[in-house]
């Protein structure tokens, strides 16, 4: 069932990125470095209040079934019992997650493909650059395992 739910969590992280850049990547830059969001903004592809909106949005959609709909599936659907059952199935599906936006959609989609290339900013490129790359990667394999051993002893209290 974990499989099924890291398939869905990854295509609802592609849908997201499918819907953001189908009217332009600039109009949905909060994904990009700030250079990028700057040269957007000078370039007057949108502005700094569109951005924010859209970050906004993007979060909300993005993070709020990530923290509260992952582990209701977690401990509702699978019955995960106590921190470890939960911590272990969250910790898989986040980190399945997390290895589909790292491979495939920052690695291939964005750095391989012109889907996410902004007319004019090109010589900002590679648009992930290696320090946030790092990070991201840090994220995902050591930030992920955080957010599901909290999510994990948050539930299981809350279970008992």
């Amino acid at each position: 069932m974990v499989v099924i739910e890291g398939l869905a969590l990854c295509f609802w992280m592609l849908i997201i990125c499918v819907v953001g850049i189908a009217n332009g990547c600039e109009k949905f830059v909060v994904f990009y470095e700030q250079d990028v969001k700057d040269r957007v903004v000078e370039l007057g592809l949108t502005t700094a209040e569109q951005i924010k909106k859209s970050s906004a949005v993007t979060v909300t959609v993005l993070f709020v079934p990530m923290l509260l709909g992952i582990p209701a599936m977690v401990y509702g659907i699978n019955g995960a019992e106590g921190f470890w059952d939960g911590f272990r199935q969250m910790t898989f599906i986040y980190i399945f997650s997390g290895l589909f936006d790292r491979l495939f959609i920052d690695w291939y989609w964005v750095g391989h493909t012109k889907a996410w290339q902004i007319p004019g900013t090109e010589d900002l490129m590679p648009y992930i650059p290696k320090k946030t790359l790092i990070t991201k990667w840090f994220g995902t394999l050591v930030g992920m395992p955080l957010i599901a051993a909290v999510t994990a002893a948050v539930m299981s209290a809350v279970m008992k």
